[in-house]
């Protein structure tokens, strides 16, 4: 299916990144190439690369950017090996940076890709479907504690023990093949009043499987450590995120240098940080961003400029 997504936050982002003409700019997830286009279009001199673990991005978005193909780069790859990305390039420091994080619209909208829990298809969830572990081997061989550790941790799904134990059940008879017939293990093991609830009762369940597939925090921890040690100082670093355990994160190693908000503090007792705030608010999209694009609501972008070296 044709890759098209609507940039959620374009101008706001591409605003925070304070894009110098001949500077290098890194789109650690491309998707379908909106915010990446822009970048394009304020470089004269300057280069941007754009990295994503999905080649049907990739692929898209070479289309997409192919009038600015001269100061363009893209990449295969996990935007958590930023540095060795850029070593491969002969590059070691560039002048911002951009994360735009979760499943995009295109893949959500793919059916055979499994993101969804609206349609019926393969359990699968890899955003790099050159990667072995998928949904199917998470729900069907992964032990009934660690898929009621995840779906609680991830997911933040109160009915976890009960989840995992429903699909411990089903699959010592028969293997759970799709999307749907995951979504009904789902709904047996919830109470009435749950399923009342305006939020679909898998939305949770799907959105933690699909973190442990993609291995989604781990990666956003390594890729804003990586982000530190290659921005140049006065470097910017832009993230918008969709739920709040991965906004955590970032808000944490953007305050205190670490994922786990801890203040660090030198010899003199003073506080040590590796960025400075740029905004001390969150920036959510406005009422008419909104109206045009319903699933940036729960969107959150975040900026940080790298203090000196």
């Amino acid at each position: 299916m044709e890759f098209a997504h609507r940039s959620v936050l374009l101008h706001e982002c591409i605003d925070a990144l304070a894009i110098k003409p001949d500077g290098i700019y890194l789109d650690g997830t491309l998707g379908g190439a909106g915010h990446s286009l822009e970048i394009c279009r304020s470089l004269t001199t300057g280069r941007l690369i754009g990295v994503d673990r999905d080649l049907v991005a990739l692929e898209a978005a070479k289309k997409r950017l192919y009038s600015h193909a001269k100061k363009v780069t893209l990449v295969h790859d996990n935007f958590e090996n930023v540095g060795a990305i850029l070593t491969a390039l002969g590059l070691d420091r560039i002048d911002g940076m951009l994360f735009d994080l979760g499943v995009s619209s295109p893949q959500l909208d793919d059916a055979e890709r499994g993101f969804s829990y609206m349609a019926d298809a393969p359990l699968d969830m890899r955003m790099d479907r050159e990667q072995s572990l998928t949904a199917y081997e998470i729900v069907n061989n992964w032990p009934r504690e660690e898929l009621k550790s995840i779906l609680y941790e991830y997911g933040e799904e109160r009915y976890a023990p009960q989840i995992a134990a429903a699909i411990e059940r089903v699959r010592t008879d028969r293997p759970i093949e799709t999307t749907l017939e995951l979504v009904d293990i789902i709904r047996s093991a919830m109470p009435p009043s749950a399923l009342r609830e305006k939020q679909h009762p898998a939305k949770r369940s799907f959105q933690a499987i699909r973190i442990a597939v993609n291995g989604e925090f781990e990666h956003l921890e390594n890729g804003l450590k990586a982000a530190f040690s290659v921005l140049r100082p006065g470097g910017r670093l832009s993230v918008i995120t969709y739920h709040s355990l991965e906004d955590r994160i970032v808000k944490n190693v953007m305050k205190t240098g670490n994922p786990e908000g801890k203040m660090k503090q030198d010899f003199f007792g003073r506080i040590e940080t590796p960025f400075t705030l740029i905004n001390n608010k969150v920036i959510t999209p406005d009422d008419e961003e909104l109206a045009n694009n319903p699933r940036s609501r729960s969107a959150k972008l975040r900026i940080a400029e790298k203090k000196d070296d």
